[in-house]
């Protein structure tokens, strides 16, 4: 009797569900009443319609009670009793108790676990698990051919059974001589001795192997030991370049600093150098644009001034003449001046000759004769003007700026075409 059956057993009964409640006391002194209420109640719970003789009043009783119980549980149960142990009724009948309680206790557990796992495959029985279910095909797939060849190998091994019966009758009538059976039994003890032999040497090399490792590893350990005293002592002493390498790298950083900054100013005069570029570029086109403005307009305005003195010219030719001869029409009216291409562009420099109050004929000629010799010539001039400013375009506002045009040396022309008259 041991501490540990008695508390298992008492945990059996209560989770088979025993009226009564069992401590471990009860079983310190010889207690027979509780014994045979414990194997009813076993019997009862393993068959319920036995039927078994209760009275336990006498010593006969008792025994013929111990024995219907044993004979029950051998037949039923296939569990074997000690029929003098129950009978003593304490610490060594809970042993033979312990028997029947343990299997009816795993057959409920087994119950349990039955129906815990029903309950699992209730609640997963609309989950699908593909991952799974591809492993057991695998496994099925394997199971399967592995039956079909065991199947066909067993097929022709049965067929040549017919042959290996006769041959295995043969062997067993054959009377056995004791001298091949001794030899063949003295070749395999010999061959059992090598194994042993070859198995003693296989440890003790195996023992020298562990001793060689063992010193292997305490050679190891020293050395490690040593590496970490030496690379203790390099971490706590300073080497010699460490303070020129200091300096060389602090010298670096001032190197570096001042190559990041001109670096930086740099970039900056660069993108202002484009700047500048662009706004010299965008002026140049500006004022480009505004010289090809004003040629155009000096075209224009050439034009209209050709045009009107045309037209000016046209209406002092279509005078009608009177009657009267044309000396006494020019004697009684003053002489007007041909308006010419050069008298409308007095700001350009044209020259006029003679007055404004008329004279002779002779005079009116000779006026007539020299406004168109300057006709001739501010024409030329005009052409002369045309090349420069086409001239100047080309050249540039640079150009154009250095150089005195024509128009600029024209006013003091007027002023003397003032004084002239």
């Amino acid at each position: 009797m041991s501490f540990r059956d008695l508390r298992n057993f008492t945990e059996m009964m209560r989770a088979l569900g025993f009226p009564r409640l069992i401590s471990m006391e009860n079983f310190r002194t010889p207690n027979f009443t509780l014994v045979a209420e414990i194997l009813i109640w076993l019997v009862k719970r393993y068959e319920p319609h036995m039927d078994i003789p209760t009275d336990v009043d006498s010593e006969s009783d008792r025994i013929f009670f111990i024995k219907a119980v044993a004979q029950f549980m051998a037949t039923k149960a296939h569990i074997k009793l000690n029929t003098k142990r129950l009978y003593q009724a304490d610490g060594y009948a809970v042993k033979e108790l312990l028997k029947i309680t343990s299997v009816l206790y795993s057959a409920m557990k087994t119950k349990q676990m039955a129906l815990d796992d029903q309950v699992e495959e209730e609640n997963n029985k609309f989950k699908f698990d593909l991952s799974s279910r591809i492993s057991d095909l695998k496994t099925a797939r394997q199971l399967a051919s592995e039956v079909t060849s065991k199947g066909a190998s067993l097929y022709d091994l049965l067929g040549k059974e017919v042959e290996l019966r006769e041959m295995r009758t043969a062997a067993l009538a054959r009377p056995l001589e004791i001298n091949e059976t001794e030899k063949v039994l003295r070749a395999a003890i010999k061959e059992v001795l090598q194994s042993v032999e070859k198995t003693k040497d296989m440890l003790n090399n195996v023992v020298s192997d562990e001793n060689s490792l063992d010193a292997k590893i305490e050679k190891k350990k020293q050395e490690l030991e040593r590496n970490r005293k030496r690379l203790q002592t390099l971490q706590s002493v300073r080497p010699a370049f460490m303070d020129e390498y200091e300096k060389i790298e602090e010298d670096l950083q001032k190197q570096y600093d001042t190559y990041v900054e001109k670096f930086k100013n740099l970039c900056f005069l660069e993108s202002q150098l484009d700047e500048y570029h662009r706004l010299e570029q965008e002026r140049f086109e500006e004022a480009e644009n505004t010289l090809r403005m004003m040629q155009h307009k000096l075209r224009e305005e050439e034009q209209d001034l050709m045009r009107s003195s045309l037209k000016d010219e046209d209406s002092d030719m279509d005078v009608p003449e009177d009657e009267g001869s044309d000396s006494d029409i020019e004697e009684s009216r003053p002489c007007k001046p041909r308006p010419t291409r050069n008298s409308i562009m007095a700001g350009r420099g044209a020259r006029f000759i003679g007055t404004m109050q008329g004279g002779d004929s002779d005079e009116s000629e000779d006026s007539e004769i020299d406004v168109d010799e300057d006709d001739e010539e501010d024409e030329e001039g005009d052409e002369e003007e045309s090349r420069d400013l086409d001239d100047d375009s080309l050249e540039g506002p640079g150009s154009r700026g250095d150089r005195p045009t024509r128009g600029a040396m024209r006013p003091p022309l007027l002023e003397e075409s003032d004084n002239d008259f």
